[in-house]
């Protein structure tokens, strides 16, 4: 979503991938679809290549698990992406027939930043810890989710679920918003098939109550440590 609103703000030609729409399993193919996706975004400058779940790209060499597939369009990706920093540095002609690489932003996500190949993470001249949402976050995220639903629930009643929810990521929040939606439809069981829409009653303050006996936070407060630590040594806390 971050890098969509960048691409949105600059007026940048978007490009979302990941590991699998860059791997093929045909001998060559792989390195073919990376120089593609590159010569595309020179093609169409300015332009964001965004690459969600990085770590599965470019993982670290010594992990037993990667085959030669996956190897080659890593290779070729950080041959990419130097040729980049090149040109952005200005030690790289430029060429109107083949774009401007000097143009080309190259961004990601991660929830494994640990994973990531050392050479790759070099790379990132930024390396940005997006922490837990706080507290008018979490508020506004939930204001956001309940506006386009009909509801009961008063300012005090999204006080109290901000409160409780103290820990839930993004997603989290998502995950439960949508589990309390359905409340009103639970109850309603097999009378369901039979009940026009307008007759269904209003999601309540009891819905979500329901809904926090089972949708938990994803991320431990052990978990939460280690990408502190990560950022302490190799990036910078965002807010």
């Amino acid at each position: 979503m971050l890098a969509r609103a960048v691409a949105t703000e600059s007026r940048s030609t978007f490009f979302s991938v990941s590991a699998s729409t860059l791997t093929s399993k045909w001998h060559g193919e792989s390195e073919k679809l990376v120089r593609a996706l590159f010569g595309l975004a020179k093609a169409l400058a300015p332009s964001i290549i965004f690459v969600d779940e990085i770590d599965s790209l470019l993982s670290a060499r010594s992990s037993g698990t990667e085959n030669e597939a996956s190897r080659r369009s890593k290779t070729e990706f950080l041959i990419q992406w130097s040729d980049l920093q090149r040109a952005a540095a200005g030690r790289e002609q430029k060429d109107k027939k083949i774009g401007d690489a000097s143009r080309v932003l190259v961004l990601a996500a991660t929830n494994m930043p640990w994973d990531i190949d050392e050479a790759a993470r070099r790379r990132f001249v930024r390396r940005q810890y997006i922490p837990l949402p706080e507290h008018h976050v979490r508020q506004q995220q939930l204001e956001k989710l309940l506006s386009h639903q009909v509801h009961e629930l008063s300012g005090e009643d999204i006080e109290v679920l901000v409160q409780v929810t103290e820990g839930f990521s993004g997603s989290d929040m998502t995950a439960l918003a949508k589990d309390a939606a359905m409340g009103p439809l639970r109850n309603l069981g097999e009378a369901l098939l039979h009940t026009p829409m307008d007759q269904i009653r209003p999601i309540r303050f009891q819905d979500f109550e329901a809904s926090l006996l089972s949708i938990r936070p994803s991320v431990s407060k052990e978990g939460l440590q280690e990408y502190e630590e990560w950022a302490k040594q190799f990036g910078e806390r965002g807010g």
